[in-house]
C-alpha cells in the first residue's frame, strides 16, 4: 500500500481498510471503505474495485447503508453483504472503529439475523406445525375415513378382497380346508349369524389349515376362520361369538376404513377417479390389509355387534370371551393370535359375562355338525 492508501486508510469515521470479495470469484481484494452517503469501496491504492472478474469499473461501489446486512463471520471481524450486490459478494471489516461505524450508519444490519425475537418466531410456528399435524392426525384423518368409507365402490371394494386373499394365504401359508360335511356346517353358521345379524351381503366363509389361532374379515364379504382357532373351541356358541364380530367388521367396512386412516388415501382417490397404477395400489393395500389391525374403537363396536348377534339368537355371548381368554390365558403370547391389537382379554371377557343370559335359543349346530366343523380340515389335521 502505498502512502496515499496509506493516509486513506487511516482508521476512523472517514473509512478504512477491508478485505472484499466480489461474490463472482475466490479472489481476496484489500480495499478501503469510505463513509460517504453510502458506503463507498475502493480497491487498494484508490484504484476502482473490480465488479467483474475480468474488468475495472471506473468508479467505486457503492452500497446503501439500507441494503447492507450482516454475515457469519468470526470473532473480531465483521462481515456483511448487500442486497443490491451479488448475492456472495463480501466485505470484512477487521478495524474495530470502521466496524462501530459503519454499524452506527446501517441500521438494518442484523435484520436478517436471528435474535431473540426470530427464534420466537421459530419455535412458536414450529409448535403450530406441531399442533396441526396432531390435529390433523387426531381428527381430520379419522373424519375423512368416515366421510370416504362409504363412497369406496363395492366392485373395487371386492377386488380389494380377492388380492387380499392371495395375500392372506402367502402369509399363513394356508391349505383350504373344504371337507364336505365340514363346509356345509360352516356355511349353516355363517348363514344362521349373518340372518339374525340383518346383513345383507354376499358371506365367502373359509377355514384355512393353519395353527395359528385367529380369525379375520377381509373386504368383499371375506371370512376366514383359522383351525387354530377352530382346534381351541369347545362349543358352536365360541366360534359363533367370534364369527360374529368378524361379521361387525364386514358391516362397519372396517378393513376399508383402517386402510384409508392408515395412508390409503391418496391411491384410493387415484382407483376412484380412474389411476392407471390401480392395480399395483390394490396388490400394495391388500398387503396392508392382511398385516394390519384395527382400532380399539372399531374391535368394541365389533365386540357389541357380536354380544347384539348372540343375545338375538338366545346364546351366550359370553362365549366368545371365554375362547378368547383360552387362547393367551391372561395377555400371553398377542403376536400372531386373534389377540393382537385387540382390546384387553379380561376386559372382554367381563363385558360379556355382564351380557350374558340364560340360553332361550336352539343350539346353533347339532352334535353331528359340529364335530364335522371340527375336523373340517381332516382327522388330526391343524
Amino acid at each position: 500500500m502505498d502512502s496515499t492508501a496509506a493516509d486513506a486508510a487511516v482508521a476512523g469515521p472517514g473509512g478504512g481498510p477491508a478485505i472484499y470479495f466480489d461474490g463472482l470469484s475466490s479472489r481476496r481484494q484489500e480495499v478501503v471503505v469510505a463513509f460517504k452517503e453510502a458506503l463507498e469501496i475502493t480497491a487498494d491504492g484508490l484504484s476502482p474495485v473490480s465488479s467483474q472478474v475480468s474488468s475495472q469499473v471506473s468508479s467505486p461501489i457503492s452500497w446503501a447503508y439500507s441494503d447492507i446486512r450482516r454475515a457469519d463471520s468470526g470473532p473480531g471481524t465483521l462481515r456483511v453483504a448487500c442486497l443490491s450486490a451479488p448475492s456472495l459478494a463480501r466485505l470484512e471489516i477487521r478495524d474495530a472503529a470502521v466496524a462501530a461505524e459503519l454499524m452506527s450508519r446501517c441500521t438494518l444490519l442484523g435484520e436478517n439475523r436471528l435474535d431473540g425475537r426470530g427464534i420466537a418466531k421459530i419455535v412458536g410456528w414450529s409448535l403450530a406445525a406441531t399442533i396441526s399435524i396432531v390435529v390433523v392426525v387426531l381428527f381430520a384423518i379419522p373424519l375423512a375415513a368416515d366421510r370416504l368409507t362409504p363412497l369406496v365402490p363395492e366392485a373395487f371394494e371386492q377386488r380389494l378382497g380377492d388380492a387380499a386373499a392371495v395375500q392372506l394365504k402367502t402369509v399363513f401359508g394356508g391349505r383350504v380346508c373344504d371337507t364336505a360335511a365340514g363346509q356345509a356346517a360352516f356355511s349353516k353358521l355363517i348363514d344362521t349369524l349373518r340372518k339374525s345379524a340383518d346383513l345383507d351381503l354376499l358371506v365367502q366363509p373359509t377355514v384355512l389349515a393353519t395353527p395359528i389361532p385367529n380369525a379375520l374379515a377381509l373386504p368383499g364379504g371375506r371370512i376366514y376362520l383359522l383351525n387354530g382357532l377352530l382346534a381351541k373351541a369347545e362349543t358352536p356358541d365360541e366360534i359363533a361369538g367370534v364369527l360374529a364380530h368378524e361379521l361387525g367388521h364386514l358391516k362397519h367396512r372396517d378393513s376399508m376404513r383402517e386402510l384409508i386412516y392408515n395412508g390409503g388415501t391418496s391411491f384410493l382417490i387415484g382407483l376412484l377417479f380412474g389411476d392407471v397404477t390401480g392395480s399395483g395400489a390394490v396388490i400394495f393395500a391388500s398387503r396392508s390389509l392382511v398385516t394390519s389391525s384395527y382400532s380399539r374403537d372399531a374391535e368394541q363396536n365389533a365386540d357389541t355387534f357380536s354380544i347384539d348377534v348372540m343375545q338375538r339368537l338366545g346364546r351366550s355371548p359370553k362365549a366368545m370371551g371365554e375362547l378368547l381368554f383360552r387362547v393367551t390365558g391372561k395377555e400371553g403370547n398377542r403376536s400372531l393370535s386373534i389377540l393382537a391389537g385387540h382390546p384387553l382379554t379380561e376386559d372382554r371377557l367381563k363385558r360379556m359375562s355382564e351380557a350374558d343370559r340364560p340360553a332361550s335359543g336352539s343350539p346353533l349346530l347339532t352334535d353331528t355338525e359340529w364335530s364335522a366343523l371340527k375336523s373340517i380340515c381332516g382327522p388330526g389335521k391343524s
